[in-house]
């Protein structure tokens, strides 16, 4: 334990006094402190639990933690990036707790989960997991305590039956998965009796009050930082993007009632401000927002944004960041190509992205960085070509700026347009020479480890014959001293298991048949099948009438 950093801790809500029988509760992150309290989704859920009288809520990190109760109730995760994922099988292993949820026994914890790798595709790690919540937590936390308050002393397999009944909470061993053979396509997923739906839905708050920090701390990845969620989801819908497409509808905080009142919360205690969001200069009250933030009395706040849409990144802001202490502002352009961004419905086109290059330099920042994608489906050379020349071109625009570029593999991500295909090994290639034709011109690129997406898409496709094999990697990983597995430790652990499951490359690199059933079927998100399928179908016939238009 680290009393001394919980102690630095400024808390911005009033925690509930848990009542006697309180169910004791230990909420997890899978990472060091210093970036679990920097996730706004861990923080919100925190406070939403310390909130409910009927649980008392202890904090636990890989690095550090809270004072722990002899007996857990309720053992919870957020799991917000796939790789963390080991992280979770030691952390059972700390609490002795058995792995797989049907070795447990009464005197065992339920282990829950949430977060956006599970809402997305919780099908590989189920197995670990008594019940999952699926989608926002503010329903989902009082409607979770007030079930488990209604079965307080019933059994394990009761609790885990009552718990099916809240719209949201999936119960993993309440389904069954069958397959055309062990190393075949899924076949069905069919609750194993009437005491499970069919299909569990993600649930979605509807408020216009969102997230903003419920804890300020100099421990934090980012210093002191108190974040405020502008919006949540976003209207653009490019075909890859679970951010878009898992967190649909759009919704935006209110600038009067919502926004304002909370920044100025966060700045009585801090001076640095995080505006969060996929897409937060398309709210559509945003220029009340610069005003509220252009006034005097705040030029001591230093501001950062999430990454701004193109099209949207004014003089005005560009200079209003400049004045608070930004150096740089982030977009993401997926490519250079207008044919590709067109297929992937980036609603952008070239000229914008110049102009917010333009915009940027003249309003008096540093640094502009870019954010792209490589091995995107329907992509050709002349798209990548494309891409280089026009990063060499907004060097010439703003020389003052520098530039740097993220590009990341196409990793293909449940509930979205592109679900069905794989990833494609180009695409490695493409990241080296963007970076060969870019790097010497003094554009900073940052390519991200294609391995490592290899690992996300077989994580983000995978289904529960995955179980073994992540435990097993995981094994020669804590054997080798190291954190995660390598490429090379989920081969071996493959290839030890075949037979069992499908080759890696039917996870990762394969196009799936869209008639067959995917591993979250039985898990709705915010758009039916029909229509991800179709908005498939739209990205294929933009790229055959820019085909026939080329």
């Amino acid at each position: 334990m680290a009393p001394s950093v919980f102690a630095a801790e400024t808390v911005l809500f009033q925690p509930a006094q848990p009542a006697a029988e309180a169910l004791s509760l230990v909420y997890a992150f899978p990472n060091t402190y210093s970036v679990g309290i920097t996730s706004l989704g861990y923080q919100t859920i925190w406070a939403l639990l310390s909130s409910q009288p009927l649980v008392a809520v202890r904090r636990w990190f890989t690095d550090i933690h809270e004072p722990l109760p002899r007996h857990i109730d309720l053992l919870g995760f957020s799991f917000s990036w796939e790789l963390d994922f080991g992280q979770i099988l030691g952390a059972l292993k700390n609490f002795d707790v058995p792995l797989d949820s049907g070795d447990r026994r009464e005197e065992h914890p339920l282990v829950w989960g949430g977060g956006p790798v599970l809402t997305a595709n919780p099908e590989p790690f189920a197995a670990w997991f008594d019940f999952i919540l699926l989608g926002d937590g503010e329903d989902l936390i009082p409607a979770m305590v007030a079930a488990l308050g209604q079965v307080r002393g019933a059994s394990r397999e009761q609790k885990l039956r009552r718990l099916a009944q809240v719209p949201g909470i999936y119960v993993p061993w309440g389904y069954a998965v069958t397959y055309d053979h062990p190393e075949g396509a899924i076949a069905h997923i069919r609750p194993i009796d009437g005491g499970f739906p069919p299909v569990v839905t993600k649930q979605t708050y509807r408020g216009n009050t969102l997230s903003a920090s419920t804890v300020v701390t100099p421990h934090a990845a980012w210093e002191n930082i108190y974040m405020v969620e502008v919006v949540r989801s976003c209207p653009e819908m490019c075909r890859f993007c679970l951010a878009s497409y898992l967190t649909l509808p759009f919704r935006v905080a209110d600038v009067e009632t919502g926004l304002i009142p909370a920044i100025a919360r966060g700045l009585a205690v801090t001076p640095r401000l995080g505006l969060l969001g996929a897409s937060i200069t398309q709210h559509p009250e945003f220029e009340a927002l610069i005003d509220f933030l252009s006034q005097p009395v705040y030029d001591h706040v230093r501001l950062s944004l999430s990454s701004v849409r193109t099209n949207t990144l004014t003089r005005r802001l560009c200079h209003l960041l400049s004045q608070r202490d930004s150096r740089s502002v982030t977009i993401a352009i997926e490519s250079g190509s207008d044919r590709l961004r067109q297929i992937i419905n980036k609603k952008l086109t070239n000229d914008e992205i110049v102009q917010a290059a333009a915009n940027a330099q003249a309003g008096g920042l540093q640094a502009l960085k870019l954010y792209g994608m490589a091995g995107v489906p329907q992509e050709e050379e002349g798209d990548l070509e494309a891409t280089i020349a026009l990063l060499l071109h907004l060097k010439k625009v703003a020389p003052k700026l520098r530039l740097s570029f993220g590009c990341s593999t196409f990793v293909p991500k449940a509930h979205t347009p592109w679900q069905w295909y794989g990833v494609r090994p180009i695409a490695e290639k493409r990241l080296k020479t963007l970076q060969k034709h870019l790097a010497p011109k003094g554009i900073d690129v940052r390519p991200e480890s294609y391995k490592d997406s290899l690992m996300q898409a077989l994580l983000s496709r995978g289904d529960r014959r995955l179980e073994p094999l992540l435990r097993l990697a995981h094994t020669y990983a804590q054997a080798s001293g190291q954190d995660a597995p390598s490429d090379g430790m989920v081969k071996r652990a493959a290839k030890e298991l075949k037979g069992t499951l499908p080759p890696l490359t039917w996870y990762i690199h394969d196009d799936w048949n869209p008639d067959r059933p995917l591993p979250w079927q039985h898990l709705q998100g915010p758009l039916p099948l029909a229509t991800l399928d179709k908005h498939r179908q739209q990205s294929l016939a933009a790229a055959g009438l820019m085909q026939a238009r080329s």
